[in-house]
């Protein structure tokens, strides 16, 4: 149907750009995010390469069987060691809001000085810490942004690294460090060709590497006594010793270091730092403006990722957590309304009652003469058929002429509309019993007797039918099949047993005369105007119920293209009917069921998760990237196995072949973007008040060809 009255401004599309551009910089936040969240501790692949007093090929000598202080910028390598009876106590990993404060205190208490390797990730969630251990008179070098192995990575990324924790330590401090240690590094001897061209990488941007003469390995927990002994050097000499003051349980760290401290003490030795104890210059400088202030920005933007990766685990929790609930809600209260629907009732009168059944057509010569011959044959006693030409310009109305059918009216009008078309029809038709048909729909011999038998209930105003899909034989039929059947068969049961349907198709519902009448007809001011219509037949105070057994097949979209067409129709006009009947959460009756019924449950399901839905597909990007895939494939089969539950269930309930199922997976790469696109489309369009056009979808007749012959399933 195509009403002229309205004419629509082209639809809005630069959206999609900031669409595009917003899930980008979430992907990069949460990335930001995993890089910096999945940080590791301790040494590692590195303190294993070799053997003490053994170097491998491609490091030299002069480095291997040297000092662990290297200064790697020049064509030779210099090494320095501490001088006797000195040591340089190093810990890294850190800051740690646990550990950490509890090494300066140690430290304090026993006036001694370290070097503090600091991951710069840690730096920008813990500035408080980094400034506290320079006011306390130690010293602070880099461990790398993310506590990466050097060797292991490409030369940009080294470098990345490096800047970023000296820009992470400049945000926080106002200074810039010089000195370096990589992670997972140990003793000189053990570095192998890959850790050293490490090191020289990293000195080409003014780094001193920093490696140990004493490795206690307290990252393995080993016990206080062994740590202590791994740190005490031997026969009086110096010593640069590797603990750590993060990446871990750290409590045997802090007990030893503070009986080293106190036994070493007795024995002459003075603990320094670095710098000092090689007889260096200060390592830790002024920075520039421009570092600090992009340290700065670098810190809020590890935070604001750390915001955003939170937000998106609260909204998946909370998806979840709907999700089943809706679930649960849907199965208690379909196995309710099978339970009424299907239990014999011998006390219910029969109905027979004349029926019209009302046909708006606009070009629908594909199917409209299998639409016909299939109302005609209704086994319906009482049956008259009056199909509304609504300015067709492919002969629809002279194909019903010339089919000759008796008890068939065929009324033209200048094209005005589908509500039009309709409100022509109700006003000609004679019986007080109307059923509203759309002009690609087949109906079953016995669909409009059982469609009607709920208005031996004098409450009821209104019967929704059970809509098939007919063409299902292809891949986008088959999904839309689904998505008709658990639409139906537990949305529609759930609307019914809470009283809050929100709408009748408009390919298969019947109404009393006196409540169209009452309600003012078809409304034509929204797209979706079978959902208006039904909600104002609730909030007249008529009850609204669905019936399984009145089947229709009909025509659903063979491509993507008018899929998009029919569906963004679809939730524009649903959100329009929201929108217009709001104020029913303010009403009691049947009306306030509605407000407080349907409609939040269409803001939840059918407009806000959908709009959420593409940051939760980013989301399972980053997941590819950062979480373990044995975890990713249980989540994703987990969820699938729940789809398949819940599609399966609505195929027994409406004694439909399981068949279908297969194709869920495949659904969730298509299809379901295909849904959530749609419903963005249609919010963008109603904040900017733009006014939707009709869209038409191409008939090509095979539903009722299949319908017909009875071969739709």
């Amino acid at each position: 149907m195509t009403p002229p009255r309205h004419v629509a401004r082209r639809d809005p599309r630069a959206h999609w750009l900031l669409l595009l551009l917003g899930l980008v910089l979430l992907l990069a936040a949460l990335t930001l995010h995993g890089l910096v969240s999945g940080l590791g501790g301790g040494s590692g692949p590195a303190a294993t390469a070799g053997t003490s007093g053994q170097h491998l090929t491609g490091v030299p000598e002069a480095v291997a069987a040297g000092g662990p202080v290297l200064r790697l910028d020049g064509p030779d390598p210099v090494s320095r060691t501490m001088p006797d009876r000195t040591i340089a106590l190093t810990f890294d990993d850190g800051p740690d809001p646990r550990w950490t404060p509890q090494v300066l205190d140690v430290l304090r208490r026993h006036h001694a000085h370290a070097t503090f390797f600091v991951v710069g990730a840690r730096v920008n969630e813990h500035p408080e810490l980094v400034r506290r251990i320079l006011a306390e008179g130690h010293e602070i070098g880099s461990h790398t942004f993310t506590h990466a192995d050097l060797a292991s990575l490409p030369g940009w990324r080294r470098d990345l690294e490096l800047s970023l924790t000296r820009k992470s330590v400049a945000g926080a401090t106002g200074r810039e460090v010089t000195l370096f240690r990589p992670p997972f590094s140990s003793l000189p001897s053990e570095l192998s060709a890959a850790d050293y061209d490490a090191l020289r990488g990293a000195a080409g941007s003014g780094h001193i590497a920093v490696l140990a003469d004493r490795d206690t390995r307290d990252w393995e927990r080993p016990g206080v006594d062994r740590i202590v002994a791994a740190a005490t050097p031997a026969r009086g000499g110096g010593a640069v010793v590797l603990m750590h003051d993060g990446g871990g349980d750290r409590a045997q760290t802090v007990t030893a270091l503070d009986q080293l401290l106190a036994k070493l003490t007795r024995d002459g030795y003075a603990f320094t730092t670095v710098s000092t104890g090689v007889g260096a210059p200060e390592s830790v400088l002024p920075a520039s403006t421009g570092s600090r202030l992009s340290g700065t920005a670098l810190r809020w933007a590890q935070l604001g990722a750390g915001w955003v990766a939170g937000a998106m685990n609260l909204l998946l929790g909370v998806a979840l957590v709907l999700g089943v609930a809706r679930l649960a809600v849907q199965v208690v209260c379909a196995r309710r309304h099978v339970r009424r629907v299907r239990r014999p009732d011998t006390h219910r009168p029969v109905v027979r009652a004349p029926v019209s059944v009302i046909v708006p057509a606009y070009n629908e010569a594909a199917n409209i003469a299998a639409t016909v011959r299939s109302l005609v044959a209704s086994a319906y006693p009482a049956i008259e058929v009056i199909v509304v030409d609504d300015g067709s310009t492919d002969g629809t109305a002279d194909i019903v002429e010339r089919m000759r059918l008796r008890g068939v009216r065929v009324i033209r009008q200048a094209n005005a509309g589908k509500p039009a078309a309709l409100n022509t029809g109700i006003r000609a038709a004679r019986a007080n019993l109307l059923v509203l048909v759309d002009g690609d729909t087949v109906f079953q011999p016995d669909t409009v007797h059982r469609l009607v038998q709920g208005f031996a209930d004098p409450t009821v105003g209104a019967i929704s039918g059970n809509t098939k899909v007919a063409n299902r034989r292809r891949l986008l039929g088959r999904w839309q099949h689904l998505e008709y059947v658990i639409g139906f068969n537990l949305d529609r049961r759930m609307y019914d047993v809470l009283e809050c349907m929100p709408t009748i198709p408009g390919a298969i519902g019947a109404f009393r005369r006196e409540v169209l009448l009452d309600v003012g007809g078809v409304p034509g001011d929204t797209l979706a105007e079978d959902t208006d219509l039904t909600m104002r037949v609730l909030r007249a105070g008529w009850r609204v119920v669905y019936e399984e057994s009145a089947i229709a097949w009909t025509e659903a979209p063979s491509s993507l293209r008018q899929l998009w067409r029919q569906r963004y129709r679809w939730c524009y006009g649903t959100m329009q009917a929201m929108w217009k009947h709001r104020h029913a959460l303010r009403e009691t009756g049947a009306g306030g069921k509605l407000g407080r019924r349907g409609l939040p449950y269409l803001t939840v399901f059918q407009i806000v998760l959908p709009l959420t839905a593409p940051a939760v597909d980013v989301f399972a990007v980053y997941g590819l990237l950062f979480l373990p895939w044995s975890t990713l494939v249980l989540g994703w089969l987990g969820l699938l196995l729940l789809q398949v539950f819940t599609a399966g269930y609505a195929l027994r309930l409406d004694r439909e072949r399981p068949g279908p199922l297969w194709t869920l997976p495949l659904q969730q790469l298509v299809y379901r973007q295909v849904m959530y696109l749609v419903v963005v489309q249609s919010v963008v369009t109603a904040l900017i008040g733009n006014r939707l056009r009709w869209h038409r979808m191409v008939r090509t007749g095979e539903a009722a060809a299949l319908a017909t012959a009875g071969r739709a399933g």
